[in-house]
């Protein structure tokens, strides 16, 4: 019993994680076997971690209760567009048609998310790479040459004597610098999952980064796009459909877009009106996307112009993507190697001079 409580109040699944148990189970549907049946069946195959909540998801379901309603009650180990899909099949009576709507959108959430590590891991390990040699060099390698700088005595170069300087102290207060950004990024952290306002500071913030804020937009609208072209697909009021989206929003400014437009809809404007009082600067949606929704609202078929707008975004996503990658690694290259070449001619500045120090 202790095992299967410590379980069920794990945290959220990984997209990742739910991909897989919507893709077996909607496997075990698609084979004819009812849901309770093919729980039971999950819960015999699945790993030790998922056995508390397959368990007690297997007994509510026993118990009579409705599969969304018992998704609900598993601590948020589901997305709420995850539940909400299944809540939809319910009345439909078309399970395997939501969960295959599921499996989709988290495929395409995974891949999306996958472009945008691969294309950002290399620049930001050679960044970092970058930033431990020159706090190695400066802690370990240049008090070396200082000790033989002052046999020379004579005067040094300006840069080196900066150099020394700057060297000198991070190696009397690396220890105290170390704590204080420790401490730093803990308050911060700390403030940040306290803060709704910080948070969404961060996220509005992060839009305005050059070069990459651009592609934060690009996901954040993708996600967005995706979101709600799936729900209204599945049967969904576009007003419910804009409730959930802001639900399972993973960026505040998508999220607080999806309740202006809401809150402007119940206010008896239509879509395309509601999407620019929403967003007048365009912050995240583009002139573009704004009139494609508009023409999509008007001719009735709002939820398949969500989903090419959608894929329209996720190719422009991931050319840039490959665009800022090509570029990124040459440039972090050159970065990398005027920042040691920097640091090793200065260093040596004194020894060109050394006939005039001697």
């Amino acid at each position: 019993m202790a095992l299967k409580i410590s379980n069920l109040f794990q945290a959220k699944l990984s997209a990742q994680e739910q991909l897989h148990f919507s893709e077996q189970l909607l496997a075990l549907i698609y084979a004819g076997l009812p849901l309770l049946h093919a729980i039971q069946l999950l819960t015999q195959s699945a790993n030790a971690s998922w056995l508390g909540w397959l368990h007690e998801l297997h007994h509510q379901l026993k118990e009579g209760d409705s599969f969304s309603e018992c998704l609900i009650r598993l601590d948020g180990k589901f997305s709420m567009e995850f539940v909400n899909l299944i809540k939809v099949s319910e009345r439909s009576g078309d399970l395997s048609l939501a969960l295959k709507t599921i499996s989709q959108q988290l495929t395409d959430q995974i891949e999306l998310r996958r472009k945008i590590q691969q294309a950002l891991s290399y620049p930001m390990i050679t960044l970092a790479s970058s930033i431990l040699l020159v706090i190695v060099m400066m802690i370990w390698v240049i008090p070396v040459f200082k000790d033989v700088f002052e046999n020379f005595h004579a005067e040094l170069p300006a840069p080196t004597q900066a150099l020394m300087r700057l060297s000198g102290m991070i190696e009397n207060w690396f220890s105290e610098l170390c704590i204080t950004f420790l401490i730093l990024s803990v308050c911060f952290f700390i403030l940040w999952l306290r803060s709704t306002r910080l948070q969404k500071l961060c996220d509005r913030l992060s839009l305005r980064i050059p070069i990459i804020g651009n592609l934060f937009r690009l996901a954040a609208l993708t996600h967005w796009c995706r979101t709600l072209g799936h729900l209204l697909a599945s049967g969904l009021p576009l007003p419910e459909a804009l409730r959930i989206t802001a639900q399972s929003s993973n960026h505040w400014i998508s999220h607080d877009f999806s309740a202006e437009v809401f809150k402007h809809l119940t206010r008896g404007w239509p879509l395309g009106e509601a999407l620019s009082k929403a967003d007048p600067s365009h912050i995240l949606c583009d002139l573009e996307t704004l009139q494609l929704l508009r023409i999509g609202s008007e001719s009735g078929s709002l939820d398949a112009m969500l989903s090419k707008r959608a894929h329209s975004l996720g190719a422009q996503l991931s050319s840039q993507l490959n665009a800022l990658s090509q570029n990124l690694e040459p440039l972090m290259i050159i970065l990398v190697g005027a920042t040691i070449g920097s640091l090793v001619i200065i260093l040596y500045l004194p020894i060109f001079n050394l006939g005039q120090i001697v």
